[in-house]
């Protein structure tokens, strides 16, 4: 073992006992979410809404084993104002891709980059890509986080296990806030959780309403869970932003709508009627990093700020419980390719997407897509090099058909299919250039629920 590596294991174990030490058992915070014993500021009014004891299936809830604080049991939200509930995304990045090794070394993806010397091109550089790949999980379809060290082990309720680097993109580093039926509301620091259980929601200290409702766009509607500025996603958290008064902090159960204005700014339209034109800050201005909504048709969209025109907030009730969420299955079909041959069986799609949960990503017109491949049924017109311009059109199992943009998942970046046809000792390498069509088997149950048969 090369002496850096030993070096960096012993500086990582020495930091985690200190912070252990220093951290302790983690931070009481009272209901508004501030430390205790702090006065609670007024802009953070307490996370509140439905009565005290019960249930709301939507929410995160889960046992959560520390390492100096016990056990702690209740609702769950991770970075104490972040993802709240089983249809958010966990997020990080993935350690290494098991799914390299299945192609000949010769045939994996390349990154061609000119050599150039005083303006002049002498040259072509050509280096393996790497294939190191993010991971991203609806936590309605985790089983299991547990942390050592410098590594996350994230175990998914169909069985795959991803281990994922804790300082590198991962959401685990942001900590996690439990409403403790013993303890109350607690904060605990990532480094103090040894692991994550989630389980099915049971009685919890009163929570909040969830924020839902229809975004409109140039070219159509999107409707469902809503996380505004791709945060703030029940009715405590409040949306900033100055009027000639002066700053404004509004709560979002407090509004019926907000309404992008032409010249900067948002209209933002009270339940009682009145309307406040708010600027100034990145909640209601450029720097609004955009709408997630959780549309049943599609698993979820960003609408961009630039696309963005208009929110009418709506009841939508906690949303799915954990128990909605079926264990992923492996992806299944088949691949045609350009040249006219036809390959079935298990397939990895760019050479990371193995399961029904994991996502399609994709742009239109300044919305993402982030589309479970269990909802998907074909993916056809892939465009070649030559056809950078090119749509790539989606059907999904209801029947509708996207044009997505070729980027993201569907872009030249891609690194292919793997197809494990029955009867061969090794998977099919199908390089993305040579993908005509990829047909997807429906499976037997998902989330969102198939419309059909």
């Amino acid at each position: 073992m090369p002496r850096s590596t030993i070096v960096a294991g012993v500086l990582a174990v020495a930091l985690l006992l200190l912070a252990v030490v220093l951290l302790g058992p983690g931070r009481p915070v009272e209901e508004n979410g501030g430390p205790a014993g702090e006065p609670s500021p007024s802009t953070a009014p307490p996370d509140s809404g439905a009565a005290a004891g019960e249930p709301q299936p939507g929410f995160l809830y889960g046992r959560v084993t520390t390492l100096s604080a016990g056990v702690l049991e209740g609702r769950l939200r991770w970075g104490g104002d972040q993802e709240a509930f089983w249809g958010d995304t966990f997020n990080g990045r993935k350690r290494e891709n098991p799914w390299v090794a299945h192609v000949p070394p010769e045939r994996r993806p390349r990154d061609r980059r000119p050599i150039r010397f005083f303006g002049l091109e002498l040259g072509h550089r050509d280096r393996e890509v790497d294939l190191r790949r993010l991971f991203m999980a609806r936590f309605g379809d985790v089983a299991r986080i547990e942390a050592s060290g410098g590594n996350v082990r994230v175990t998914l309720r169909s069985g795959t296990a991803f281990d994922l680097d804790r300082f590198e993109a991962s959401d685990f580093d942001d900590g996690v806030r439990v409403w403790d039926a013993r303890r109350g509301t607690v904060d605990l620091d990532s480094l103090q959780v040894r692991s994550i259980e989630p389980l099915p929601a049971g009685p919890s200290s009163a929570a909040p309403s969830r924020l839902h409702g229809t975004v409109r766009t140039p070219h159509g509607e999107f409707a469902g869970f809503l996380q505004w500025d791709r945060e703030e996603c029940v009715g405590t958290d409040v949306l900033d932003g100055r009027t000639e008064a002066g700053a404004q902090k509004l709560r979002f159960d407090a509004l019926r709508s907000i309404a992008r204005r032409p010249a900067g700014g948002v209209l933002a339209t009270l339940a009682d009627g009145r309307e406040l034109a708010l600027s100034g800050t990145n909640d209601v201005d450029e720097g609004n990093r955009g709408v997630y909504v959780d549309d049943p048709r599609y698993g979820r969209v960003l609408v961009s700020w630039g696309a963005f025109e208009r929110v009418d907030f709506s009841p939508g009730g906690s949303g799915p419980a954990y128990g909605d969420f079926p264990p992923g299955t492996p992806l299944a079909g088949s691949v045609t390719t350009r040249d006219g041959r036809s390959l079935a069986g298990r397939l990895v799609f760019d050479l990371d997407e193995s399961e029904t949960t994991e996502t399609l990503d994709a742009p239109s017109q300044g919305v993402d897509y982030t589309i479970p491949f269990g909802l998907v049924a074909s993916i056809a017109a892939a465009p070649g090099a030559d056809d950078a311009a090119a749509l790539v059109r989606v059907t999904l199992h209801g029947g509708e058909e996207l044009q997505l943009e070729r980027r993201g998942d569907l872009g030249e970046r891609n690194a292919g299919l793997l197809v494990f046809v029955e009867g061969l000792e090794r998977p099919e390498y199908v390089p993305w250039a040579e993908v005509a069509r990829v047909d997807l088997d429906r499976p037997k149950a998902f989330y969102p629920p198939l419309p059909g048969p």
